[in-house]
């Protein structure tokens, strides 16, 4: 999980590599204040309980006042911080571009979660390796209440169309059986013929990798006829999205993948605004 605990401070580097010159000349050192961090839209809230985390590193204290996973409404208060004003000004823009992609990102999976499940409870939405925050981008798709696929290339094996170019399928599939036991065994398929033959070799998941709704029926057809499909699980993946999803949902898979749950997603409007200037309340 290094990639997750380091990325807020990779960014926050990156932007203020030669400090922030405009606080630094303006607002006096040890001057506290409070800022409220508002949502413009609505939205699934997502990566405040990551980034209340992150800040701390930085003196500041966050109240939350909207849990990740709490759906909201527009112009709502999902947070509080507390701390030295010129602090809460160095990390407000990292804060609420890591903020607002993650919620963007959680609002679109259970957009689509929610679709997918009206017709068929049992099928699973997954996401992709398409990601920019890598791990950020896998924990909003769970908030959103999708799955996170494989975490990284060592998660399982995943034999894709250019392994099998390489090597050929049977000896792709025969060279990954030496790994553990616990690490499944998925192929990507290009035709029926293809997914019967690797179920014959002991894949353990099948990806029906840019099918169409009726290719995939034809093959799940043809995996039943010769009593192979109780034997894996299916996957259906590529050129899929929220127009066309429901038509997929209904050909039998338990997994359907799409990449734009990540790499497309919206990132939600979000704002942080000064609430009080304390020092001066005080007095």
């Amino acid at each position: 999980m290094a990639v997750v605990t380091e990325m807020f401070d990779k960014l926050l580097e990156e932007d203020t590599r030669f400090g922030d010159i405009t606080s630094e000349l303006t607002i006096p050192e040890e001057l506290e204040t409070e800022a409220k961090v508002m949502v413009k839209e609505e939205c699934v809230v997502a990566g405040l309980a990551y980034l209340s985390k992150k800040i701390q590193k930085y003196g500041l204290r966050t109240e939350i006042l909207k849990k990740d996973g709490e759906e909201v409404k527009k112009k709502e208060i999902v947070a509080k911080i507390k701390g030295n004003a010129r602090k809460i000004l160095l990390i407000e823009r990292v804060f609420l571009n890591i903020l607002g992609r993650l919620c963007g990102i959680a609002t679109e999976t259970r957009r689509i979660v929610s679709k997918v499940k009206k017709v068929n409870p049992e099928i699973r939405v997954a996401a992709t390796r398409k990601t920019l925050l890598g791990h950020l981008d896998k924990v909003a798709v769970i908030i959103g209440g999708g799955d996170p696929h494989r975490w990284g290339l060592g998660d399982h094996v995943l034999l894709k169309d250019n392994h099998i170019a390489l090597v050929g399928l049977e000896d792709a599939i025969e060279r990954a059986k030496k790994a553990s036991f616990v690490r499944k065994i998925e192929v990507e398929v290009k035709n029926a013929e293809e997914a019967i033959e690797a179920v014959r070799l002991d894949a353990d998941v099948i990806m029906f990798d840019n099918f169409k709704p009726e290719e995939v029926r034809r093959a799940i057809a043809l995996l039943k006829e010769k009593g192979l499909r109780d034997r894996v699980l299916l996957e259906a993946s590529g050129g899929i999205n929220e127009d066309n999803i429901e038509k997929y949902a209904k050909c039998g898979v338990d997994v359907i993948s799409l990449g734009s749950l990540t790499h497309s997603a919206k990132s939600v409007d979000v704002s942080m605004k000064i609430l009080l200037n304390m020092d001066r309340s005080a007095s």
